[in-house]
């Protein structure tokens, strides 16, 4: 019966018409612009510094630290913890507000690393953008959480209020947020490399 179906539809309607029915592709300009603006945000030194690999080795790089990225200072490992708390707990020198002095340690509530598969630090557009698109790699179920996250997690929220001799990242926090909700309404698209 099924078959039938099928069969008096294909006749009844010509190629052209499904054709037509299709919706039309999706333009993917739009949300490449998006996502443009969002990795200026994930690739500055506040944010990827934080986002390292495995080993857990938070780096210094950008204006205020020189040309050439390094290890962060003093042999610091965050290990599996992501909080340091098997070597020297982050919160030992990152307290909850940033130090007065210029390039002073830093500060934010239950400072730590995100997990290693949040990796940004050394990773290109392209690479970055196809992990964040998996809700499994950016750990968080969908985008309205990763909004949230954006605009209330202090950690997140700090980068634009680095302390001394630090740059913040472009635009806002609140633009950001807007910036990932608006690019997944459009598909999430990736650049390609």
């Amino acid at each position: 019966m099924i078959r039938y179906a099928l069969l008096i539809l294909l006749i009844a309607c010509p190629a052209e018409a499904v054709a037509e029915a299709q919706p039309p592709a999706r333009d993917p300009a739009p949300g490449l612009a998006l996502w443009s603006r969002i990795n200026e945000v994930f690739s500055h030194p506040r944010c990827a510094n934080c986002h390292v690999g495995e080993d857990g080795v938070p780096m210094w790089s950008g204006a205020s630290n020189g040309p050439v990225a390094r290890p962060h200072g003093m042999n610091i490992v965050a290990g599996d913890s992501r909080n340091g708390a098997t070597y020297l707990a982050c919160t030992a020198c990152h307290t909850p507000r940033n130090s007065e002095m210029p390039h002073g340690p830093p500060g934010a509530v239950d400072w730590k690393l995100p997990a290693p598969e949040r990796q940004w630090f050394d990773k290109s557009s392209a690479e970055i953008c196809r992990q964040f698109r998996d809700p499994r790699l950016r750990g968080m179920a969908s985008i309205d959480d990763v909004v949230d996250h954006i605009r209330n997690d202090g950690k997140v929220r700090w980068g634009w209020s680095p302390g001394p001799g630090r740059a913040a990242p472009p635009y806002s926090a609140d633009q950001l947020a807007a910036f990932v909700a608006q690019w997944d309404k459009s598909g999430a698209p990736c650049p390609e490399q």
